[in-house]
Order: C-alpha cells, then sequence, then structure tokens
C-alpha cells in the first residue's frame, strides 16, 4: 500500500495499516485451526454418546454450522491476503463470503424458535445479496479503477 501523498504521517499510518492486516490474517489461521479442532471434537462427542456412532438430524445441522463457520473464516482470510495483494477489497469476494454466511444462517435456523418476520427479513437479505452478486458477476471485469 503506497500513499499518493508524501507526507511522512500518512506514510507511516499506511505501514501501521498494513502491519494490523497482516496481524489479522495471523489471527485469523489461528482461528481457523481452532475452528477445524472444534469440528473434530464435536463429531467425536456426537459419535461417543449413546446410540454410539449414530448422528441425529440435530447433530449433523450442529456440524453443518460449524463447517461453515470455519469456511467463512477462510473466506475472510482470502479477503485479508487478497487485499494485501492487491490493495483493493474486492466485492465479489466479499458478497461471496457474506451469502456463505448467509447460508450458514440457514442452515442452522431452528424454525420453531422464530417469528415469521424474521425469516422474511432472512429471505429478503439472501434475495437481495443473490441479486447483487449476480449483478457484480454480470459487470464486465476492470484491471485497475482510478
Amino acid at each position: 500500500m503506497k500513499p499518493n501523498v508524501d507526507e511522512p504521517l500518512i506514510t507511516h499510518l499506511y505501514r501501521l495499516v498494513r502491519l494490523s492486516v497482516r496481524l489479522l490474517a495471523i489471527l485469523m489461521v489461528f482461528v481457523i485451526i481452532m475452528g477445524v479442532v472444534d469440528v473434530g471434537w464435536t463429531i467425536y462427542e456426537k459419535m461417543n454418546k449413546p446410540p454410539i456412532f449414530i448422528l441425529t438430524i440435530s447433530d449433523m445441522l450442529a456440524t453443518f454450522g460449524a463447517f461453515m463457520a470455519v469456511l467463512i473464516a477462510i473466506e475472510i482470510l482470502i479477503n485479508i491476503t487478497i487485499y494485501l495483494r492487491d490493495d483493493v477489497i474486492h466485492v465479489k469476494i466479499v458478497m461471496a463470503t457474506a451469502l456463505m454466511a448467509i447460508a450458514r444462517k440457514v442452515i442452522v435456523l431452528d424454525f420453531g424458535e422464530v417469528t415469521p418476520g424474521y425469516i422474511y427479513g432472512l429471505a429478503a437479505v439472501a434475495l437481495s445479496m443473490s441479486i447483487g452478486y449476480w449483478l457484480i458477476h454480470k459487470l464486465p471485469v476492470t484491471s485497475h479503477i482510478d
């Protein structure tokens, strides 16, 4: 990241931000590793509860939610590394990550515990994000925005 200004303070601030983003990447890798450990531990615990080696539907949904959380963390790490490489936030990747987070929410949603308004709101968010992603995907690719 190179500022367009010769101001030393701005240059130092940009360096600090770049260092902070690198630290975020390191921390996200730690979160991913801990998430994988958690998924493994959850499966281990569920498989050892009676009835042994049987997963119920609620066990599977909880496991799917944990898997999706790790995948979302991986997508966030990808966003961070692309930002470090290109100094640009790629809207398409951010929207894909958001869609994955919405999908996770839908997968783990307990329809007996939520109101119809909540479900309609979630549906509206999912639909609008999907349309937005589709529109971004249809836009012509530009190499750089000045």
